[in-house]
């Protein structure tokens, strides 16, 4: 009498049932959930933009009064207010991201649900808050006599890397949630830390060499100095990374990052509705 093997069944994949199926309900998760952030509040996608306005007048009283920054920083009220927009992005997506697998339980547990959609449709969210408040962000860039230029066109590229970026972060905390939750915790501490070590308060060409040189091997630092080059101050100097080969630091930083999410979140698809 034969015995037969019990073999291990995985679960759904990453991307389970196909990229058609995968991106159609991207956008329907992605576009519902913007929706429903607003639904029956008084002011409706004016709180999205509230936040960073509140963080922007907050800061800007701080640092153009206590450390000057307003005479030593060309159009600097423009420029920490587009950064505060941009990092804005990238903390609201990985914070809520951390969770985004956990609190979809019901549907990671009963169905053949890509789990990468997930985390996608909190980013992807957070793509659409971003849209809007850069219309106004470049509303005052306007208002304050800083014109059109050419390299405007270049922001896309910019965007297009830090949504990169954003969605490896975001993709790899919403895998590791699962099997640690102190992650949640962690990255609430990391996140704070890395929006103090982005030059978004700051550029990084009015610090001393040493924490200049430190700082700029973070991989949001050249996207921030070249948003500020390319859209506030075509005269700023150029991402301190780009004065020599250092640049290939944060450049092998970002590909790291991108590639260990793919990797992790590849290994821990399967087995996360085990985790919740």
């Amino acid at each position: 009498m034969s015995v037969l093997e019990l073999q291990e069944v995985r679960g759904p994949s990453a991307l389970g049932g196909g990229w058609r199926r995968s991106l159609d309900l991207l956008l329907l998760i992605a576009v519902n959930e913007f929706r429903r952030s607003y639904l029956g509040t008084a002011l409706g996608y004016l709180w999205s933009l509230a936040r960073p306005l509140l963080l922007f007048a907050v800061l800007l009283t701080v640092f153009t009064q206590a450390f000057d920054l307003g005479e030593r920083v060309q159009q600097y009220p423009l420029l920490l207010l587009l950064n505060i927009v941009l990092f804005g992005f990238f903390q609201e997506a990985t914070t809520q991201a951390v969770s985004s697998i956990v609190n979809q339980e019901a549907i990671v547990r009963k169905t053949q649900f890509p789990r990468l959609v997930i985390p996608l449709a909190v980013v992807l969210t957070s793509v659409f808050n971003l849209g809007l408040n850069l219309v106004v962000v470049f509303a005052f860039i306007l208002a304050f006599g800083v014109g059109p230029m050419w390299t405007w066109l270049l922001l896309p590229v910019l965007l297009l890397a830090l949504f990169a970026f954003t969605t490896a972060v975001a993709a790899t905390l919403a895998a590791l949630f699962p099997r640690f939750r102190d992650t949640a915790i962690i990255w609430s501490v990391a996140a704070t830390a890395l929006f103090y070590a982005t030059p978004v308060l700051y550029p990084l060409d009015i610090l001393p060499d040493p924490l200049r040189e430190l700082l700029a091997l973070n991989p949001l630092a050249p996207l921030f100095e070249l948003a500020r080059k390319w859209v506030i101050d075509p005269d700023a100097p150029w991402p301190v990374a780009f004065d020599s080969l250092a640049w290939l630091v944060p450049a092998a930083i970002f590909a790291v990052v991108c590639l260990l999410a793919a990797w992790i979140f590849r290994r821990e698809a399967p087995r996360i509705a085990e985790e919740l």
